[in-house]
C-alpha cells in the first residue's frame, strides 16, 4: 500500500513541476487536482504538499520492511490526520475534489488499518514471548 501512495504522491509532484499537456486529474472546475499541485493548497509549512506524502510513504515502507509496527502506526496515523484535514480544506474550503488526493486518503486510510493489525500482531507476539519465559 506504501507503493501505491508514493506513485500517487510523485504522480502529483510530476505534475506540480512538469505540467504536462495532458493531464487526467483536471476533469473540470471542481473535479480538479490544481489546488494540491499549485493552488491554496500547494504548499504546507512552505513544503509541496506532495512531497511530505511522498515522505511519509517512504518512511512506513522503510518501517513495513523492517517490522516496525510502533513506527507504521505512528506514522500512518499522521499521515491520517494530514489527509483528513487536506480532505477539508479541499471539500469545505476551497469546494474542489482531487481525485488524486481521494485515492491517497483511501491508501492511508488502508495502511492505518493495517498497522493497527501489523501493531496487535506484535504485541500478540510478545505476550507469547514473555509467556514462554516464565
Amino acid at each position: 500500500m506504501a507503493v501505491i501512495g508514493i506513485s500517487l504522491a510523485l504522480f502529483l509532484l510530476w505534475e506540480r513541476y512538469f505540467q504536462p499537456s495532458f493531464q487526467p486529474c483536471n476533469i473540470n472546475a471542481t473535479v480538479n487536482c490544481d489546488a494540491v499541485i499549485s493552488g491554496a493548497l500547494s504548499n504546507t509549512l512552505g513544503i509541496p504538499t506532495p512531497l511530505i506524502g511522498l515522505t511519509g510513504y517512504i518512511i512506513i515502507l522503510i518501517a513495513s520492511f523492517r517490522k516496525n509496527a510502533k513506527l507504521v502506526l505512528g506514522m500512518s496515523a499522521f499521515g491520517l490526520v494530514f489527509c483528513l484535514y487536506i480532505a477539508y480544506r479541499e471539500l469545505f474550503q476551497l469546494h474542489v475534489v482531487c481525485p488524486v488526493c481521494i485515492a491517497c486518503q483511501l491508501d492511508m486510510i488502508t495502511v492505518f488499518v493495517l498497522g493497527i493489525l501489523l501493531w496487535k500482531n506484535r504485541s500478540g507476539d510478545m505476550k507469547a514471548e514473555d509467556n514462554l519465559k516464565i
